[in-house]
């Protein structure tokens, strides 16, 4: 079974975290490519550029963000493309820059994606 693991890019890549996605539409300040040691980085599983900036990462526009999103995630196809590309892997880690990892859209994704 494919384990779905979640990291902030700012934390030391290590060789347990499997296949590294990025998950964030921008490149998380700071960071060099070499540095991050992604194997992907997949935008079209970010939320869209108006609901992040309307979430703005305000906890208190945390639910009706996570619902928005889900709705997003549902509409389109790159989570069920991406879910059939990684069936022959262990284990992927989300790897996204948010520094409130209470209110990040990288745990609706997950959730979303084991759903799938």
């Amino acid at each position: 079974m494919l384990k779905i693991a979640l990291k902030r890019i700012y934390e030391k890549p290590m060789p347990n975290d499997g296949y590294r996605v990025l998950v964030d539409r921008l490149w998380p300040r700071g960071i060099s490519k070499n540095d991050a040691a992604l194997d992907e980085w997949n935008k079209d599983l970010a939320p869209s550029d108006a609901l992040r900036k309307w979430f703005r990462h305000d906890p208190a526009l945390w639910k009706a963000f996570s619902e928005q999103y889900t709705a997003e995630l549902a509409a389109g196809n790159a989570g069920q493309e991406f879910m059939t590309r990684m069936k022959s892997r262990k284990k992927i880690t989300l790897v996204y820059a948010a520094k409130d990892e209470a209110h990040c859209h990288p745990l609706v994704l997950k959730a979303w994606l084991e759903r799938l």
